[in-house]
């Protein structure tokens, strides 16, 4: 690679979120930042997430919005206090961005796209000096180099600090293909094994469902452990997906039975008596859909899973509040949303930085943390992203002054 190596004071790899927020702490501090992207274009993963509306966090009090992140919330807590729901809001107007903030709590911007909001924050960057190299693979160190395969040959960078922003191992088309790990792994850093989060579920469906592809289950809760959801379900011709099955297949990966309430506003006992009234000549169809007002998509999957239905009214009572979901796990990996796993939280100091390489931080989804959709995710990244820039930032001043 020759004698002459180029310097920098910092390199960020990977474009994504937590990449560009680390960046822009960095470069707000005044240093010579060089984002370096393997895809022909950054923030892939965020521009295809936006593409069906870009839910940028939750607006809910901190102690509701931590409490999505499951066994990480504990360290994840002082970074997500300081880039909570209002200043990721607050940063995304600060872009230009109007938001509208939905009944359930989720916000977006007003055009919902990703798109222009990556164009002005990528403008932000460039006025910040922030350069940004594509087509660019991180390979690993050679010595105290980084080094990279580019479309002009092998490259070696050498940098007073690196963030390492490379994403998960879910959706390898668009970029977090893990690849990054075993470079990791040789460091001697401590990884946790990648799984799949927010993902859908396997269902192998008899013939009779096939009339409700595509339908929603709606008004219902799921059920696994100490999970549970009422978001939405929606009857797929390979399973159930949807943000209700997103934040309770944590602990479906986990091998934890799986229930489903089709009517959570109901007690038991109250759906035992309105089965107890007179059904005359009506099928037991026509019977759940005029005493309980099912539609015939819920009825459907009470049948698909319990049939034949119990015909004492204590018994259908019972299943109807809690029907076991017969299913084959979750959908693969990298056909995920995100994934857990990744660098353990004990590879890493208060700042992000890897205990076993100095001088290089990691953010986002590479780090072993799991939230469920609706805002939670880019929340995190974004949160984690400006707290490895920032400790970056202090670490380039504290070595300045050794």
């Amino acid at each position: 690679m020759g004698d002459q190596v180029e310097q920098w004071d910092a390199v960020v790899i990977g474009a994504g979120p937590a990449g560009l927020m680390a960046a822009e702490e960095l470069a707000r501090a005044g240093y010579a930042v060089l984002v370096a992207e393997a895809k022909p274009s950054v923030a892939r993963k965020f521009l295809m997430a936006g593409k069906s509306g870009l839910n940028l966090t939750k607006d809910e009090p901190f102690e509701d919005l931590i409490g999505h992140y499951g066994a990480a919330r504990g360290w994840l807590a002082p970074m997500v206090r300081a880039f909570d729901a209002g200043a990721v809001q607050d940063w995304a107007r600060g872009l230009g961005r109007d938001l509208f903030t939905g009944s359930s709590g989720r916000v977006f911007p007003k055009e919902m796209k990703a798109s222009p909001l990556l164009r002005a924050w990528l403008a932000r960057l460039e006025e910040l000096g922030v350069m940004r190299r594509t087509r660019w693979r991180w390979t690993g160190w050679e010595g105290e180099d980084l080094t990279f395969d580019t479309p002009e040959g092998p490259a070696a960078i050498r940098a007073k600090v690196t963030v390492l922003a490379l994403g998960g191992a879910s959706w390898a088309r668009l970029g977090s293909d893990g690849a990054w790990a075993p470079l990791l792994a040789e460091r001697g850093v401590q990884l946790a094994a990648f799984k799949p989060a927010n993902a859908g579920l396997v269902v192998a469906w008899s013939d009779h469902i096939e009339t409700h592809f595509g339908a929603p289950l709606k008004g219902i809760a799921l059920r696994a452990g100490a999970l549970s959801s009422r978001g939405e379900a929606v009857i797929s011709a390979r399973g159930l997906e949807g943000g209700g099955i997103y934040a309770i297949c944590a602990e479906v990966r986990e091998g934890v039975d799986l229930t489903l309430d089709l009517l959570p506003d109901l007690t038991v006992e109250e759906v035992t008596r309105r089965l107890q009234r007179p059904r005359g000549k009506a099928s037991l169809s026509n019977h759940l859909r005029k005493v309980l007002k099912l539609p015939p998509v819920q009825i459907a999957i009470l049948q698909e899973f319990a049939r034949p239905l119990p015909r004492d009214p204590e018994e259908l009572a019972a299943l109807i509040k809690a029907l076991p979901v017969r299913h084959q796990g979750l959908r693969p990996m990298d056909e995920a949303i995100s994934t857990a796993g990744g660098v353990c939280h004990e590879a890493l100091d208060e700042a992000l930085m890897l205990k076993a390489v100095p001088g290089t931080f990691c953010a986002g989804e590479m780090l072993d943390w799991e939230a469920p959709t609706g805002g939670y995710l880019l929340t995190a990244c974004l949160a984690t992203g400006r707290w490895a820039g920032r400790g970056a930032v202090d670490y380039l001043a504290n070595a300045a002054v050794r």
